[in-house]
């Protein structure tokens, strides 16, 4: 993988652009592979929305997009919109063990 500054053409740039999506996206599979066996755990709804948890990684992500000079409010979105992905699958994997 090359450094920003290495690249000498905007195909080199793009190149390493899809080329760190391959890895966020494999990333994401890799957290929903967790999320799945974390089912094994969790055995009522509640247990599923777990809001005293999801609210501290929001709080935690926010923090982290902060030190790494990211819009926390841009971030905190994008965990919104994956964790309440990620919410509904454990609710079917749910209707599936009851």
């Amino acid at each position: 993988m090359k450094l920003p500054n290495d690249c000498t053409c905007i195909e080199d740039v793009r190149e390493e652009i899809d080329a760190i999506d391959n890895e966020i996206i494999g990333l994401i599979g890799k957290r929903l592979s967790f999320i799945r066996e974390i089912m094994k755990y969790k055995n009522n709804v509640e247990e599923v929305y777990a809001t005293d948890r999801y609210n501290a990684v929001i709080l935690k992500r926010r923090e982290l997009a902060m030190m790494h000079h990211l819009d926390p409010d841009i971030i905190e979105n994008l965990y919104r919109i994956l964790m309440d992905y990620f919410i509904q699958e454990q609710l079917e994997l749910l209707k599936k063990k009851t």
